[in-house]
């Protein structure tokens, strides 16, 4: 008996889990995309839409879904492409059989997503076509091919970037500053490229220094310009602590520009990290217009300073708190509430140390509205006291001139310069040479102590300029504001307050004495 062999025809496609007899059309979707929004890469964009269009619709037995767009997004993940991942999930969705893209770049330049949603894709029996490369991803030899491509796709991606990051250092080192104007309070972006002051937002920005060296904390102003209704840069209602800090330690303000803050630590995810110094920085002066005088600037970044190291505390939930002291034991005063559920409900302030100390203070609590009339009584004492305080001013002008302290402070800076080159060129000699470490370590510990002990002196030195420079100011203003004052004051002001009272000292009902920043002291008798 011969043996027969009958070969029987596939029905069903092993790659679709269809009829192969099925009449339905394959419903095919493109995919486009362009990763920079320049003039000629959006006319490759609407010319791919175009293309695909046409290139579906004309094909037989395919019937045309979409093209899907992504437009100046990255290629190097998928993560941040709405166009991308809405054709995905239409495709898990059962909504696409194929889909045709360019090439494997295209589609992504990193291996891993690249291979991984291909593959999910083949799971829900999702083919797709890379026209430039002519892979179909059910074929036999699809896999390999691809892997292929997707590496040399994503080494491309590399090459990218580090061209990229080449051209941003060196524009960085041409002194060419760039930024984004329409998230930059202050400045506008001129018809040469350079930063131009826009009149109207560095008003603002002069309003926050001022603000800020007169006792404002971050979230204070912060606060004050939300209540106001003053739009931030981007029009939002509400202001935040961050906001406000950022303009007072920007140096673009002082007509300055610190270049490479921040570098990307991995090309293929975009993460963006601040630089602590992991690559080099550049610094260009004088590249601007300033809004803010350098020595305001300098003042602000001292005081910024001295805050985040808790010297300089600036708690403004409240606008008395940390202004009012007792003159028995030198405890600031607190808030507490009394009868906090009922009808008689009120704020009083009183001594924090009243009942930590063995002897029990005998300073008296106040209501807030009676320290508040407190300042405003003081006020009213120190208008007619205007033209004293001006010639008090102009006498004792001296002690605010900082010229000599500058002069120190630079010939500190200098020694600073010298030690660190010295210590530099030991380091060098030491690793060249072979000396004698015992002796080595000896003569570094000496240049080390050395520089420990002038930093000091230059740390002090500049705080004192600081101090000197914004209590001259904050007098001047003192002056300014009375002369603009022709009555008395009938109620309290949260604004004057903060720019007028250093502090507030308890000792009875009758001795209330207020400290102005000029360091003027006003008694106030409560029990009147």
């Amino acid at each position: 008996m011969t043996k027969k062999v009958r070969i029987i025809p596939p029905t069903i496609d092993r790659y679709t889990s269809s009829p192969i007899d099925d009449p339905r059309l394959r419903r095919v979707a493109a995919y486009a995309r362009v990763s920079t929004d320049m003039l000629e890469q959006i006319t490759s964009y609407e010319a791919q839409i175009d293309y695909y269009t046409k290139y579906i619709k004309e094909h037989e037995g395919w019937e045309f879904v979409k093209v899907y767009t992504d437009e100046g997004i990255t290629g190097t993940s998928t993560k941040k492409r709405d166009g991308f991942n809405e054709m995905i999930r239409d495709a898990l969705d059962g909504k696409i059989d194929l889909i045709v893209t360019k090439s494997v770049s295209r589609f992504a330049r990193n291996t891993v997503d690249s291979l991984t949603t291909i593959q999910k894709l083949r799971d829900h029996n999702v083919e797709c076509y890379f026209e430039k490369e002519n892979v179909y991803t059910f074929d036999s030899k699809g896999d390999l091919l691809l892997t292929f491509m997707s590496g040399l796709a994503q080494e491309e991606a590399r090459n990218i970037s580090e061209n990229t990051t080449w051209g941003q250092r060196k524009r960085f080192a041409d002194g060419d500053v760039t930024l984004a104007y329409s998230r930059f309070l202050g400045y506008d972006k001129g018809a040469d490229g350079k930063l131009v002051i826009n009149e109207e937002q560095a008003a603002l920005v002069r309003r926050i220094y001022k603000m800020y060296l007169h006792g404002y904390s971050f979230s204070g102003i912060a606060r004050k310009f939300t209540e106001e209704g003053i739009p931030t840069v981007t029009g939002k209602k509400q202001w935040h602590d961050n906001n406000i800090k950022s303009i007072l330690t920007n140096e673009k303000y002082k007509g300055d520009a610190l270049l490479q803050k921040s570098y990307t630590v991995d090309f293929l995810t975009k993460k963006v990290k601040k630089n602590n110094g992991e690559v080099q920085q550049y610094y260009i002066e004088n590249d601007h217009e300033a809004i803010i005088p350098a020595d305001t600037f300098d003042a602000v970044q001292r005081l910024v300073e001295s805050g985040r190291n808790g010297i300089n505390n600036r708690n403004s939930k409240y606008v008395l708190s940390g202004k009012v002291f007792c003159g028995e034991c030198g405890s600031v005063f607190g808030s507490k509430v009394w009868h906090s559920n009922d009808k008689y409900r009120r704020k009083i302030w009183r001594c924090n140390g009243q009942f930590k100390n063995k002897r029990k203070c005998t300073t008296p609590h106040f209501t807030e509205d009676e320290l508040k009339d407190a300042f405003v009584g003081a006020v009213n004492k120190l208008l007619p006291m205007r033209e004293q305080l001006r010639a008090e001013f102009k006498a004792s002008e001296a002690l605010y001139n900082t010229a000599e302290l500058q002069e120190a402070l630079e010939q500190m800076e200098e020694k600073l310069d010298e030690l660190t080159e010295k210590m530099n060129s030991y380091i060098e000699r030491n690793a060249r040479l072979a000396c004698d470490q015992t002796v080595f370590k000896a003569e570094y510990a000496m240049l080390e102590r050395k520089y420990r002990d002038i930093k000091h002196k230059v740390d002090a030195t500049a705080d004192e300029i600081a101090r000197r420079r914004i209590t001259k100011s904050r007098i001047s203003d003192i002056l300014q504001m009375l002369d603009g004052m022709e009555t008395e004051i009938t109620e309290f002001d949260n604004e004057l307050f903060i720019m007028l009272v250093d502090r507030i000292t308890v000792y009875a009902k009758d001795d209330v004495r207020v400290r102005f920043i000029n360091g003027t002291e006003i008694r106030v008798d409560m029990e009147m």
